[in-house]
């Protein structure tokens, strides 16, 4: 789950991390209030003005305003209330801003990159640190992957401070300012760790001119799978930021993430799921979704999972890719042939089952005078779905 850059700073500061003085502001009013108040705590006329829109990329896309006097405050906050912040990362149809962080400016010595994550392949937590903040990191990584620093560390044991001396002096940083950078970092990983979260990112995490650092952007993704350990996690959900099919998905209790192609998936497993989008790649194919429905596959599940699949009109073709483990899969292929009778299915479908049963399970798909394609295994059934999707093209 993603949250807003106001929400992450508020648990920054909670964590010691320093951040910027602001508020958010959900009218013009609001910020002219707010812009009044922080000028007059730090003496100066400048302010900024930063949207907040799940997505990156804010600041080249007019999302980030510093702006001088009132005047000037209220003029730019009509401009960016209601608009559509288009960025890289939104696509096209882009974002509507509806609320605003306003901020005081801070006077910037040096801008820096810092960012936590798993890494699964060494099952540790890696830290990754550049010189180059405030750029776009994934060109940095891209083009000049030497600029990125990484350092991992193990989630129960924490960052300890040799290594966040390691990070800051391969940073550049010395004396007080090494030491003030050091307990950020250190606190940033304690917040990873405690709040259960799988991103946290910092770009750009400045040092002022007064030689305080400073994190000018905040961003965290929260673990879901964690979600009942941090009942105010969920309170801080923008469902605006979702799409329809997202809420709705969220609602039954799928994990759905909406992608760019047109085969759409319906998997039991967030593992499989990844496998299978995967395949689809491989095979020269491309997945329009992430489902996983987990546990369950019963006529009434795989209804609403062809539904919301379905929502999107590039898909052009379903694959199931079902694995029976306690669940039958000959109890799986009974729902699915209800489920594509029931709701007249008007795309190719592609089931692969495999596990508990997943002989008779295939034979009863095979009988069914149904628009199905089984599979014995993923590989083919990956195949198959690629095929009939570029059938569609033609």
């Amino acid at each position: 789950m993603k949250i807003h850059e106001y929400q992450a700073k508020r648990l920054f500061s909670r964590y010691g991390v320093q951040v910027p003085r602001g508020e958010v502001v959900f009218d013009e009013d609001e910020a002219v209030n707010i812009a009044e108040l922080l000028m007059k705590q730090t003496g100066t006329r400048r302010v900024v003005l930063k949207a907040q829109v799940h997505a990156g990329g804010r600041g080249k896309a007019g999302g980030v305003k510093v702006v001088e006097g009132l005047d000037e405050v209220r003029r730019c906050a009509a401009e960016l209330f209601g608009k559509r912040l288009v960025t890289h990362q939104t696509g096209s149809e882009g974002r509507t801003i509806s609320r605003l962080l306003v901020e005081e400016a801070i006077d910037i010595d040096k801008e820096l990159f810092v960012s936590i994550l798993i890494d699964r392949s060494k099952k540790k937590l890696c830290i990754m640190s550049s010189t180059e903040g405030g750029m776009d990191i994934e060109e940095v990584a891209a083009t000049h992957p030497e600029r990125l620093e990484k350092e991992w560390f193990e989630p129960l044991a924490g960052l300890f401070q040799f290594m966040a001396r390691n990070i800051t002096a391969r940073l550049g940083l010395h004396g007080q300012v090494l030491h003030k950078c050091v307990r950020a970092l250190r606190s940033l990983a304690d917040l990873f760790i405690r709040e259960d979260c799988s991103l946290v990112e910092v770009n750009p995490l400045v040092v002022t001119r007064t030689g305080e650092i400073v994190a000018l952007d905040a961003k965290i993704t929260f673990d879901d799978n964690a979600e009942f350990r941090h009942r105010f996690h969920g309170e801080m959900l923008d469902k605006s930021e979702l799409e329809s099919v997202e809420q709705k998905a969220r609602a039954l209790g799928f994990s759905y993430v909406s992608m760019d192609g047109n085969i759409g998936c319906c998997v039991n497993g967030a593992g499989l799921a990844m496998a299978t989008m995967d395949i689809i790649k491989l095979k020269g194919g491309e997945p329009a979704n992430f489902l996983d429905v987990g546990g369950g596959a019963d006529a009434d599940t795989v209804m609403k999972a062809f539904e919301i699949i379905l929502s999107d009109p590039r898909v052009s073709v379903i694959f199931v890719n079902i694995f029976g483990g306690i669940l039958r899969c000959d109890v799986v292929a009974e729902g699915i042939a209800r489920a594509v009778s029931q709701s007249g299915l008007s795309v190719p479908l592609v089931v692969r089952l495999a596990g508990t049963n997943a002989t008779e399970g295939k034979a009863l798909l095979d009988a069914a005078d149904l628009n199905i394609y089984t599979a014995g295994d993923m590989e083919t059934g990956a195949a198959i779905a690629v095929e009939k999707a570029r059938e569609k093209m033609v």
